[in-house]
């Protein structure tokens, strides 16, 4: 009889040789038995199938009765019905051609720039600048709704909380942050630490400046110190000495007014009170930065802390004294882990200096104190001529001094902008707008370090050419001062106020050839101002171009109005009412001409191009900044100055001048 073995093997496996029959019916057979028919092969597989299907049947009713309705009714039956794909073949290929010299990301930047310069087709002449252009076709091709459905994400308040507060270490700070007063600042620095709690004990450093302007600022915040702990004590991480400060101060010099940090509120109020006034007005601000870092190492490593550094000012500190010691502050803030945050004002545009009207308490006599505050960049950008002399504005920059922004930024900590409200601030505005955010995006100023910038310029010939016109006309140089500083103030005296008045009018005949030629400088580079495509620098061409024109206009008009007075001088009496004295001759703005027929054209070609910075930069500083000059005017009058003389003050000794 066959074994079950040879039944269930396939015939094409079969082997029909006598050595396989005998190895497949050896174990069972002794001897070789006929094979079984057809008829017998179908019968046989007949009865197995039928028996198959019947176990199977009686398996299935039986796995019926065990399923509940519930689970019934978890089956979802989804069917899927593939799209059917089209291909088709590009008419014809096409060729990207890659640049070759790209350089790799260095940093995260929130705004984004194609590779491709936006033109003005068929401009004519350089004041027809470029101005970005966007396709609007590409938005009316995709108005099709898609019709997909966002899933449900929301993310756990945990979650979310874990998601706002871990921030790596080493991560980029925020370097503009606007408040509208202190106690916003104190609410979100506080805010800062208790995240900084959730991670560890947390070592505070507070770092003030010793300028008279800040006691305000210093009496604030220490009232507010008590708030601020308050707030830190409603959490469990901020009892005991698990929140430690520090007080520590710079002028001239570097204070530490607490011997060592502490948790105790009343000697912190006490050492906030200690802080000084320094008289000298000089200040090492990044220097004292190290100092209050590396002094507070020891606390911050022995009890495994977190820090972090407060700095309040409102100036920028000195420029000779931040250069070589900036980046030796940016490294130690990083080499310590120390998050830096500035409780600051905002920069003056593209000048390092602001300017607060003092009136002397004794002669009553106004004198103009230097601040530093500024600029907002590494290296200035803009004119530090107002056409005559150096600037005296205070036009906003929408942005920090670039020392403290740049701290900031790469210790991963705030530059925290309050509002200056200084009403004695010269130039300034009661009512200073702030420029929105969005529209200043493009216009960020560079925080990567002085060395780096310098070494980059050579890489883009429109900033080459920008900062070179800038030193060329840079007053704050003496020996260029000389050349291009016209008096705007001359003497009483008939005889005295001409032969002052003729030597000026020599310096203005220089003057305007050197702006001309200036001129002709930046319009070899308008190229180049196509090329670049940085906001910012573009802003920068188009307003120092149009002011290059106007001052022309307005150094001739100098001439002419002298030249008017000389010829015909005004008839003023020597005193007036009710003991004022003439004591000097000014030359100040007015809106008629004295010489049309010369400077007209130069007044209209400015005016169109200052019109034109307003249109491509709206809501800047450069549209600020230009519509400034379209309201000055461009013509000037020789005024009469009175004053009455300084009051007595006998047995009293004399109050020096304050520096700031």
């Amino acid at each position: 009889m066959p074994s079950l073995q040879e039944d269930l093997l396939p015939d094409h496996l079969r082997d029909d040789s006598d050595a396989t029959a005998n190895r497949l019916g050896n174990d069972h057979l002794h001897e070789e038995e006929p094979r079984r028919s057809l008829t017998d092969l179908i019968v046989g597989a007949g009865a197995v199938g039928i028996s198959t299907f019947v176990h199977a049947g009686i398996l299935i009713i039986l796995g019926l009765f065990t399923l509940t309705p519930e689970i019934l009714e978890s089956f979802n039956l989804v069917v899927v019905e593939p799209i059917p794909e089209v291909l088709e073949r590009p008419e014809e290929l096409v060729t990207i051609e890659l640049e070759e010299n790209i350089d790799p990301a260095t940093e995260l930047t929130n705004s984004q720039q194609s590779s491709t310069i936006a033109g003005i087709p068929n401009a004519e002449g350089v004041g027809q600048f470029s101005e970005p252009t966007f396709d609007t076709n590409v938005i009316k091709d995709s108005a099709e709704e898609t019709g997909v459905e966002m899933a449900d994400l929301t993310v756990p308040a945990s979650l979310q909380e874990s998601l706002m507060t871990n921030i790596p270490l080493g991560s980029y700070g925020d370097p503009r942050e606007i408040v509208d007063n202190l106690e916003q600042a104190i609410d979100r620095i506080t805010q800062e630490i208790v995240f900084m709690l959730e991670e560890g004990d947390v070592l505070v450093v507070w770092l003030f400046d010793q300028s008279e302007s800040m006691r305000n600022d210093q009496k604030e915040i220490r009232e507010r110190i008590n708030k601020v702990y308050s707030e830190l004590g409603l959490a469990d991480t901020a009892d005991g000495d698990h929140l430690l400060t520090a007080i520590t101060s710079y002028g001239a010099n570097y204070f530490k007014h607490t011997k060592k940090p502490t948790s105790d509120l009343e000697l912190i109020r006490r050492a906030i009170n200690e802080v000084p006034i320094d008289p000298s007005g000089y200040e090492i601000m990044c220097p004292a930065i190290t100092r209050a870092i590396n002094d507070h190492e020891s606390y911050r490593a022995r009890g495994k802390r977190q820090m972090a550094l407060i700095v309040v000012t409102d100036e920028s500190g000195e420029p000779e004294n931040n250069l070589p010691t900036l980046e030796m502050a940016v490294a130690t803030a990083k080499e310590m882990n120390c998050r830096t945050y500035f409780l600051g004002r905002e920069a003056v545009f593209g000048y390092p200096h602001a300017y607060m009207n003092w009136r002397h308490p004794q002669t009553g006599v106004n004198h103009w104190l230097q601040v530093d505050r500024g600029p907002e960049t590494a290296f200035v950008e803009q004119l530090q001529t107002n056409g005559f002399r150096r600037r005296r504005d205070a036009f906003s920059s929408g942005f920090g001094p670039y020392e403290q922004c740049r701290i900031a930024r790469e210790s991963g900590g705030i530059f925290f902008m309050l509002p200056t409200i200084e009403k004695e601030l010269v130039g300034g505005e009661a009512d200073k707008r702030r420029y929105e955010l969005n529209a200043m995006k493009p216009y960020l100023p560079d925080l990567d370090s002085r060395q780096k910038q310098l070494a980059m310029r050579k890489d883009y010939p429109l900033r080459s050419f920008i900062w070179q016109v800038i030193v060329d006309l840079n007053p704050l140089n003496e020996e260029t001062a000389q050349i291009i500083e016209l008096d705007l103030t001359f003497p009483r005296e008939p005889d005295r106020f001409l032969v002052r008045a003729r030597q000026e009018q020599e310096k203005a005949k220089i003057y305007i050839n050197y702006l001309a030629n200036t001129q002709a400088l930046l319009e070899e580079a308008y190229p180049f101002r196509e090329d670049e495509l940085n906001a910012r620098w573009q802003a920068n061409y188009d307003l120092i171009y149009a002011q290059l024109i106007a001052y022309q206009a307005r150094v001739y008009e100098y001439g002419a109005a002298l030249e008017t007075f000389i010829r015909n001088p005004k008839q003023v009496p020597q005193m007036m009412p009710p003991n004022r004295r003439l004591i000097r001759w000014d030359l100040r703005n007015r809106l008629k001409l004295s010489a049309e027929e010369v400077s007209r054209p130069y007044i209209n070609r400015a005016s169109e191009l200052f019109e034109k910075v307003i249109e491509l930069h709206p809501g800047t500083p450069w549209a600020e900044r230009a519509s400034e000059e379209i309201k000055r005017g461009f013509g000037l009058e020789v005024m009469p100055v009175y004053r009455a003389p300084p009051r007595p003050t006998p047995n009293a000794p004399r109050i020096p001048i304050p520096k700031l």
